[in-house]
């Protein structure tokens, strides 16, 4: 993890081959299976696998219910996805939204060196969002524990 109070990654290698790892990425319906924060509640909508450009819209809760609608706006098959968030529950959606959550899958040997990263940079109003994000480090590295215990069937990645 590094310091940047905006900029947050977490590293795992998970042994299981990038494929499977990206295939669970790119569905929208597991996401709360791998959420490490605990704010993912369910898929409003979506289609599976995500592609470049697709739109899917989630249910979330932090404190109080709200929805959200993530674009991908990165996508190399196997290797790189990414998506922008923005919520679509009034306040909310006229303050802030922008922040993405990217990963980043390296072939390591048997196994996928998984980098997680979530950038608040592009937020409208990040100094707002900050304090209350909580520790994304943290929940992101839970993530990729999350995604090694599914892809693996249990085994310590």
């Amino acid at each position: 993890m590094n310091d940047d109070k905006y900029l947050k990654h977490a590293e795992l290698t998970i042994d299981a081959p990038p494929a499977e790892i990206f295939a669970l990425l790119s569905d929208p319906d597991r996401h709360p299976e791998i959420d490490g924060s605990g704010t993912v509640r369910g898929v409003q909508a979506s289609t599976a696998p995500l592609r470049a450009g697709s739109v899917f819209d989630m249910h979330m809760k932090h404190g109080y219910s709200y929805s959200t609608r993530n674009t991908v706006v990165e996508l190399q098959p196997d290797r790189v996805i990414a998506w922008q968030t923005r919520p679509l529950t009034r306040p909310l959606s006229w303050l802030i939204g922008g922040r993405i959550w990217r990963y980043e899958l390296t072939p390591d040997g048997s196994g996928t060196r998984v980098m997680g990263t979530w950038d608040l940079r592009p937020e409208r109003k990040r100094a707002l969002v900050r304090p209350l994000a909580g520790d994304p480090g943290a929940d992101m590295l839970e993530t990729l524990r999350r995604i090694g215990r599914i892809v693996t069937g249990g085994r310590e990645s």
